[in-house]
C-alpha cells in the first residue's frame, strides 16, 4: 500500500513529546492521559493535514468535479484510532504510547464520541467519507458544528433522561478553524425589489439578522491512499458578540442576547420540534447549514473561474435527507440576485447540480415546514421558492390534464405548508432509494406521479458500511482469519475478496475457530459490561441484539412481547424447552416521542423483573444498554450472534446496523424489509431467520382492513402476554397505554405496525434459530457464510454506485 510516509514508533514518540511540551508545557512524566490523547490527536492531525494540502494542490491542477455531501448528521464516534489505521500507523501509535507510560486502551478511550448523528443517517454519512476518500474521489462532507450533538441517555428508575453531552473539549482537537472563510447567513427582515441605474434589477434585504457561520474543518484520511478530504463543521457565532451599549448601561444580559441568539443555531443536534420555538430553530439550522455550504462554495468556484456558469460542470451537491434542501433555492437566490442570471439559466445550472437522497417512506419524516414560518424567517427563498412552485404546479397541471389530485400530492406549496421533498423531487437531477425495496416502493407509492414524470431521475443505491472499520478494526481476531483464508489484506480495498471465505464452509477446524473467536468477544464484551455497570452476562447464552435508533416501526416492542411470553412459558413449565438467551437492547427515544420512552421504560422493566426471578436463571436474561453509540457498537457488534431487524415490511428504508452484524458474523432474524431483502438475495433461506408479512402482504392486509383486536383475541399466549402489559411487572408500573395502543389506538390506527399480525410468525422464527443455536457446527456454518457474502453492503461498493451514476466522476 501506498502510504504518506512510515512513521516508526521513535518517531511517534518525540512528535507526541514536543506536542506536550509545546502545547501543553508538560514533560511526559508530567502529562495527564487527557493531555497525552490530545498530543497524540494532534500529531495524528498534522500528519493528515499534509496529505490534504497535497489533494488540494491537485484538485487545482486537474479541476476534477467535486462531491459535496449535505448532511444534518455525521456519527463519526472515535477519530484517533481509526485515523491511525488508515494511516497504517495503528500499530506504531500503540507502541510509542506504551512506551511513554500510558496504557493504548485506555488512551484511546479517553476520546469522546463525536455524537454529530442520532443513528444510521449519521453512521452513514461517516461510512461515505470514509470510503469517497479512500476512493479518491474530491468529496466534502458538511454539517453543522454542534456543541452538544446527540444527547447523553441516563437510565433514572427505568426511565431515559437527557443529559448534555460536550464533545467538543478533547473532540475538538481534530478540527481546524477556518476564520478567514466565514459566511454570512441572514435571517427575517424584508425584502424589496430595486432598479439600478443600468434598467437591471435586483431585490435588497433589510433589517435581517445576520449570524456568522466560522468553517471548523475535521480531515479525513482515506485508507491506503495519498489522498485526504474534509469534513466541514460550520460554528454560529454573533457578528456582535457583545452589544457594549447594553453591557454599559448595566443590562449585561441583554447585552448578550445577540449573542446567544446566534450561538444557539449550532448549540444541539435536533432540538424539539413539537413547539413553534423548535420548529424555527430547526428552520434556521437547515437554512444556516445550506447557506453558509453554497455561499462557500459558489465563492471559491468564482475565484478560480471569474463566473458561475459552468458551475454545475464542476460540483454536484449531493442532499442526504430532506433537512438540506434549502440549498436548492438558496442556489437560486445566488444566481438570481448576485450573479444577475435569468430564471432559466439559474435554473439550469440548479437543477443539473444537485441530487437527493431519500432516506424514508414515513410521511411524517418527509418535512413540511409552516409556510408562514417560512416567511418570515427566509423572506427571499420564500419568494424563489414560491416561483418555483408555481412554474412547477403548471407543469404538473399540463402533464396530468388537470387532475389536481394528482398536483396536490406533489405540489411544493401547498395547504399552507411548503414540502421539502417535493422540492427535492422537482429540483433535482436524480433521486435515489437507499435499497432495492425500498426505491422501488418511491417509484410505486411514495413518488409514484413523480416517477411517471420523471422516470430516468429514479435510481437506486443500497447502502453500505466502512468494512474496514466494522470488521476489521473492531474484530481484529476474525480479520487475522479473513487474511488467512482469503489472501492477505486484498478484502480491505476489495470487500468481494470476502467471498473467498465460502471456500471453508465444511472446514471443522475453521469453523470451529469462528466459534472460538465469537466466544472470545463475547467475553470480551461482558467483562466491559461488569466493569461499566456491574451487571454479569451470561457468556454460555445467545447474545440476541436489537441496537437502533428507538420508533416504533423498528419494534423493539416486538421483541419484548417475545420475551414476556418466554418468561411466562417458563413460569408455567419449569421443563419449557428454550435456548438460554441474553437480549440486550441499546436504544435512544427523542425527547419528545413519549410512545419511545414509554417502550424504553418496559424493557427496564422487564429486565428488572426477569433478572431477579430465580426461574429465569441462565435461561433468560434481558439487559438495556444505557447510552449506546458508536464506541459502544464497536465492542458489541463482534460479540452478538442474533441480530435483531425485525421492522414493519415497507417502512425501513434499508438499515445499516444489519450490514454491520452481518459482517461480523451474527445471523440475522428478520422481515424482508429495507436492505434485508438483499441479504436474503445473497443469503439464501437457509443462512436467515426470516418471519413477518412482507410489504405487498402489508399493503394488502391494511388495504383489506387490519384488526388487531382478533389476534388478540385467538391467540391465548398473546392475550396473556398484553394482558400482562396492562398488570404490570415487579415495578408496579403499568403499561396499559402500550396495551390500549395495540388493540384500540391512541387516537390513531390500533397496531399500525402490525406487531399481533407477525407475532406468531416471530415466535416461530425464534424458536427456529434457538434450535439452530444448539447445533453449532450448523450455527458457525451460517455464521461463515453472513461473513462471505457481506461485501456487498461494503460502502466502497455503494460509493462507486454514487460515482457511477449520479456523480459523474472518475475513482480508484
Amino acid at each position: 500500500m501506498l502510504f504518506l510516509r512510515k512513521y516508526t514508533k521513535k518517531e511517534l514518540m518525540e512528535l507526541i513529546t514536543g506536542k506536550l511540551r509545546r502545547n501543553f508545557g508538560r514533560d511526559v512524566g508530567e502529562a495527564t492521559s487527557q493531555q497525552m490523547f490530545l498530543a497524540c490527536a494532534l500529531v495524528i492531525r498534522d500528519i493528515i493535514s499534509v496529505r490534504q494540502l497535497e489533494t488540494s494542490e491537485k484538485l487545482q491542477e486537474s479541476h476534477a468535479r467535486q462531491v459535496h455531501y449535505l448532511s444534518m448528521e455525521f456519527l463519526m464516534g472515535r477519530s484517533l484510532r481509526k485515523n491511525a489505521y488508515n494511516l497504517g500507523l495503528e500499530k506504531p501509535l500503540t507502541e510509542a504510547i506504551e512506551a511513554l507510560g500510558f496504557s493504548a486502551a485506555d488512551l484511546f478511550e479517553e476520546e469522546p464520541d463525536a455524537g454529530l448523528g442520532n443513528g444510521g443517517l449519521g453512521r452513514l454519512a461517516a461510512c461515505y467519507l470514509d470510503a469517497a476518500t479512500t476512493a479518491e474521489i474530491p468529496f466534502t462532507g458538511y454539517s453543522i458544528c454542534y456543541e452538544l450533538g446527540i444527547f447523553k441517555q441516563k437510565i433514572i428508575d427505568g426511565k431515559q433522561e437527557e443529559l448534555p453531552d460536550n464533545w467538543l473539549d478533547r473532540g475538538g482537537a481534530w478540527l481546524i478553524t477556518k476564520a478567514d472563510e466565514a459566511e454570512e447567513v441572514r435571517f427575517g427582515g424584508t425584502v424589496k425589489d430595486v432598479w439600478y441605474p443600468d434598467g437591471t434589477h435586483g431585490v435588497e434585504q433589510t433589517g435581517y439578522i445576520p449570524v456568522l457561520a466560522v468553517p471548523k474543518d475535521m480531515q479525513i484520511a482515506g485508507y491506503g491512499t495519498r489522498h485526504a478530504n474534509v469534513l466541514r463543521l460550520w460554528e454560529a457565532q454573533s457578528t456582535e458578540p457583545v452589544d457594549l451599549n447594553f453591557f454599559n448601561q448595566g443590562e449585561y444580559l441583554k447585552a448578550l442576547e445577540k449573542k446567544a441568539n446566534a450561538e444557539i443555531i449550532s448549540k444541539q443536534l435536533y432540538p424539539a420540534d413539537n413547539h413553534r420555538e423548535g420548529k424555527s430553530l430547526r428552520l434556521k439550522q437547515q437554512y444556516f447549514l445550506s447557506s453558509a455550504t453554497i455561499q462557500s462554495v459558489c465563492r471559491k468556484h468564482k475565484t478560480e473561474y471569474g463566473t458561475l456558469r459552468n458551475f454545475h460542470e464542476k460540483h454536484v451537491f449531493q442532499i442526504n435527507d430532506t433537512h438540506p434542501t434549502l440549498i436548492i433555492p438558496e442556489l437560486m437566490r445566488i444566481l438570481l440576485d448576485q450573479e444577475g442570471y435569468s430564471w432559466d439559466d439559474a435554473w439550469f445550472i440548479v437543477s443539473r447540480s444537485v441530487c437527493y437522497t431519500n432516506h424514508t417512506v414515513l410521511s411524517e419524516a418527509l418535512e413540511r415546514w409552516p409556510q408562514d414560518l417560512v416567511e418570515e424567517l427566509l423572506p427571499r427563498l420564500w419568494q424563489i421558492i414560491l416561483e418555483i412552485s408555481g412554474r412547477y404546479q403548471d407543469q404538473l397541471t399540463a402533464f396530468f390534464q388537470g387532475n389536481m389530485a394528482k398536483v396536490e400530492k406533489m405540489a411544493i406549496v401547498w395547504g399552507g405548508e411548503v414540502r421539502m421533498a417535493n422540492l427535492c423531487v422537482c429540483a433535482c437531477s436524480a433521486v435515489n432509494g437507499v435499497s432495492a425495496l425500498h426505491t422501488d416502493i418511491l417509484k410505486a407509492d411514495v413518488f409514484h406521479d413523480a416517477y411517471q414524470m420523471f422516470p430516468a431521475k429514479f435510481q437506486n443505491v443500497t447502502n453500505g458500511v466502512d468494512h474496514r472499520r466494522w470488521l476489521s478494526e473492531v474484530n481484529p481476531q476474525l480479520d487475522a482469519l479473513i487474511r488467512e483464508c482469503c489472501g492477505g489484506d486484498k478484502y480491505l480495498l476489495h470487500p468481494e475478496a470476502l467471498k473467498e471465505l465460502e471456500k471453508y464452509a465444511g472446514d471443522a477446524a475453521v469453523l470451529e475457530r469462528l466459534a472460538a473467536i465469537k466466544k472470545a468477544n463475547k467475553e470480551r464484551f461482558a467483562a466491559w459490561i461488569q466493569r461499566e455497570n456491574g451487571v454479569k452476562l451470561n457468556t454460555n447464552a445467545m447474545f440476541d441484539v436489537q441496537v437502533k435508533r428507538l420508533h416504533e416501526y423498528k419494534r423493539q416492542l416486538l421483541n419484548v412481547l417475545h420475551i414476556i411470553y418466554l418468561w411466562q412459558r417458563l413460569h408455567e413449565d419449569p421443563h419449557f424447552e428454550m435456548t438460554p438467551k441474553v437480549y440486550l437492547f441499546g436504544a435512544k427515544a427523542a425527547p419528545s416521542y413519549v410512545v419511545a420512552k414509554d417502550i424504553i421504560h418496559l424493557i427496564n422493566s422487564v429486565s428488572n423483573t426477569i433478572n431477579n426471578d430465580p426461574v429465569c436463571k441462565d435461561k433468560l436474561q434481558v439487559f438495556f444498554l444505557e447510552n449506546y453509540r458508536v464506541s459502544m457498537a464497536e465492542a458489541l457488534m463482534p460479540a452478538s450472534e442474533l441480530s435483531e431487524q425485525i421492522s414493519t415490511a415497507g417502512k425501513e428504508a434499508s438499515g445499516t446496523g444489519n450490514m454491520k452484524f452481518m459482517m461480523n458474523g451474527a445471523v440475522t432474524i428478520g422481515t424482508l424489509d429495507g436492505a434485508n431483502v438483499e441479504m436474503h438475495q445473497v443469503l439464501g433461506d437457509e443462512n436467515i431467520f426470516l418471519c413477518g408479512l412482507n410489504a405487498q402482504e402489508v399493503e394488502d392486509l391494511m388495504r383489506r382492513g387490519y384488526s388487531s383486536y382478533e389476534y388478540y383475541t385467538r391467540n391465548p399466549a398473546l392475550k396473556a402476554v398484553l394482558d400482562q402489559l396492562s398488570a404490570g411487572f415487579d415495578d408496579h408500573v403499568s403499561y396499559s397505554e402500550l396495551a390500549k395502543g395495540l388493540l384500540f389506538g391512541n387516537g390513531g390506527l390500533a397496531d399500525q405496525y402490525l406487531l399481533l399480525a407477525d407475532f406468531e410468525s416471530y415466535r416461530a422464527a425464534q424458536a427456529l434459530a434457538g434450535q439452530t443455536y444448539r447445533d453449532p457446527k450448523a450455527w458457525n456454518r451460517m455464521s461463515l457464510y453472513n461473513i462471505a457474502r457481506s461485501g456487498i453492503f461494503a460502502a466502497d461498493r455503494s460509493i462507486r454506485d454514487y460515482a457511477d451514476n449520479i456523480w459523474r466522476v472518475p475513482h480508484k
